[in-house]
């Protein structure tokens, strides 16, 4: 049986096999009925499209590039994973390439995109502070968790600070009141966002942090056990401690479970970037502030989709975060 053509689907459907196209490759001229009634036709045939005689239409490749510095996929693949959600209905193909925070390597992955005739880009960057604009180019582009430093570049980011906000926020509707946060390097804008979130809460419900300070130090498990350690030498009756990580979370767990103090119902704690390898099989499995990534690469998918089709975007869009609650944190009793 021979393979079903755009004319015999244009002609099942009554129109011209120019509305046929249209109608199929989405474009906003043809009516909604119109266009269901062409789409119907195209499943009645069992109609697929040939990628390249769509791209010879609409001057397109069908691809877009993904570009990241992160080394271990914790941020970029759940990006990924959103944007070929958003991308796949309109069958768009979305090529990975890691620079490993090189830039020489990252400009030779840019050349080889851009030689792929990808239509669009998206940059991830491996930690959420400012990068450099890639400048410009002959495509599209959007920046996904670390923004551009160009203004006039599409910048998608994460609340950081309403996350900081959102943790304590959870903490005081436990009942807790001796509240402690500790993060990593200070040099990272979201361990000072996340900080300035928490202190803002705790300043409004008229608390001041448990020991004094924000703990800050390394992206560690290391680094949570001993900041605990110091804390409760200083501050033996903290009820709850904010870790700016999960990595931390855990190195906080494993000292507050040597000294037999137990979590929740002693101390509750509450980690950042829900992490599952981690937040999952923590002993109790660990709150958490999800980061939102799938629906940040959806939306990065969206906005380059818009730019591609000429609605270009600027500026900085920020996304909240959300809470996961598990098992370390529950109500005082």
């Amino acid at each position: 049986m021979s393979r079903a053509t755009l004319r015999d689907v244009a002609k099942l459907a009554g129109v011209s096999v120019a509305t046929a196209s249209k109608a199929l490759n989405g474009q906003p001229q043809v009516r909604a009925e119109t266009r269901e009634r062409v789409i119907r036709a195209a499943e009645q045939l069992s109609f697929s499209p040939n990628t390249l005689a769509q791209g010879l239409i609409t001057q397109r490749s069908g691809t877009v590039g993904l570009l990241t510095s992160d080394l271990e996929g914790r941020f970029s693949i759940p990006i990924l994973m959103g944007a070929e959600d958003a991308f796949g209905s309109d069958q768009t193909s979305v090529f990975l390439c890691d620079a490993r925070g090189d830039t020489i390597r990252e400009k030779h992955h840019l050349r080889a995109l851009l030689s792929r005739r990808v239509d669009g880009l998206i940059v991830v960057g491996a930690r959420p502070d400012t990068r450099p604009s890639l400048g410009d180019l002959p495509v599209p582009v959007v920046y996904a968790y670390a923004p551009s430093d160009d203004p006039v570049d599409l910048s998608l980011i994460t609340d950081n600070t309403g996350g900081g906000r959102t943790a304590v926020d959870h903490l005081i509707r436990c009942g807790r009141r001796r509240i402690a946060h500790i993060t990593g390097d200070p040099g990272y804008s979201a361990a000072q966002d996340r900080a300035r979130g928490a202190v803002d809460r705790l300043t409004e419900e008229g608390l001041t942090l448990a020991g004094g300070e924000v703990w800050f130090g390394m992206w560690s498990e290391a680094w949570g056990r001993g900041a605990t350690r110091m804390l409760l030498d200083r501050c033996p009756d903290v009820d709850a401690i904010f870790a700016g990580s999960d990595e931390i979370a855990r190195g906080v767990l494993d000292v507050l479970h040597e000294e037999r103090i137990d979590v929740p119902s002693r101390v509750a704690v509450i980690g950042f970037d829900n992490w599952s390898v981690l937040a999952v099989n923590s002993r109790p499995p660990l709150t958490t502030i999800d980061l939102n990534l799938e629906h940040l690469g959806r939306i990065a998918a969206q906005r380059l989709s818009a730019a591609m089709d000429g609605t270009a975007a600027s500026g900085v869009e920020t996304f909240p975060v959300r809470l996961i609650t598990r098992e370390s944190t529950a109500p005082l009793r």
